[in-house]
């Protein structure tokens, strides 16, 4: 398994959709072509760019620090709450770990959850239902009221 796709939510459920990948560099690239395939439908208010840059961040930092004495997977998934967007990314890493850094001009990386605090409405790390960490972001206004 590369990854896999949930196309057809259950009826009635806010998840509109989620993909469960292996912890591999093309993971990224995946999670963004499907997020933004599976979302349009949906036709959101949000800049889907602006989810798919945020998904891209996650994602890449679920790969980098997520660790698992077994083999593993990065689970993404996204919900409507009412007008707002919520995307998840789990992994079996630690929540404890998570936090935002302030790297240097001349640092090459730490700057994923700089970004998402700055263009998410709200985000939050903590346990992830499936074990591990889950990493989430809030889009408000994505929808009508």
């Amino acid at each position: 398994m590369r990854y896999t796709i949930d196309r057809n939510p259950s009826e009635g459920s806010p998840r509109l959709g989620a993909m469960t990948m292996e912890p591999l560099p093309d993971s990224v690239g995946i999670a963004r072509r499907w997020f933004r395939k599976l979302i349009a439908p949906y036709n959101p208010n949000c800049s889907v760019d602006d989810c798919v840059l945020m998904i891209s961040e996650l994602v890449t930092n679920a790969i980098i620090y997520g660790r698992s004495e077994g083999s593993w997977v990065v689970k993404v998934e996204w919900f409507r709450e009412g007008t707002s967007l919520r995307v998840e990314v789990h992994n079996p890493g630690f929540p404890a770990n998570v936090r935002m850094r302030r790297p240097e001009a001349a640092d090459a990386h730490g700057r994923g959850l700089l970004l998402v605090d700055s263009i998410a409405e709200s985000w939050h790390a903590g346990p992830s239902r499936f074990g591990g960490t889950v990493v989430s972001f809030v889009m408000a206004d994505a929808w009508a009221a």
